[in-house]
């Protein structure tokens, strides 16, 4: 298996949707004009592809400065633990340069993957939740 990395925010909406329902991370797969709007909006979008399949995506938010916030991390469940989630993570840390900080809010499931990669865990994070 090779995977190949793109940095490419011209990524179809219908790729995004794929490897969000394959990751098992919780975003709304279906709506694809929301997705579009997710990527538009992104700063950074890393995708990571085997053949013509996508198998990942890291998508982030940032200044270039200060801060960095990975909003999404899913790699499809086929792969993972293959080093794709970390390579995606490098990836975005290669772009933000060593000023920024990379910030992220887990999913539950992931919370013990993070620490794995080179996150600091912490208790000082709040949020307001979307409604919808």
């Amino acid at each position: 298996m090779t995977i190949v990395y793109h940095d490419y925010k011209g990524i179809s909406p219908e790729d995004i949707s794929s490897v969000f329902r394959k990751s098992g991370i919780k975003r709304p797969y279906e709506d694809l004009q929301r997705l579009a709007r997710m990527v538009e909006g992104a700063d950074i979008v890393i995708t990571a592809w085997d053949g013509g399949k996508i198998v990942g995506i890291a998508r982030a938010l940032t200044d270039y400065a200060y801060c960095c916030y990975l909003s999404d991390l899913a790699v499809d469940t086929d792969y993972q633990q293959s080093g794709i989630g970390r390579k995606l993570i490098e990836e975005v840390q290669a772009r933000i340069g060593e000023e920024c900080s990379l910030l992220l809010l887990s999913a539950p499931g992931a919370v013990d993957y993070y620490p794995k990669v080179g996150f600091d865990r912490t208790d000082k994070a709040f949020v307001i939740p979307r409604k919808k």
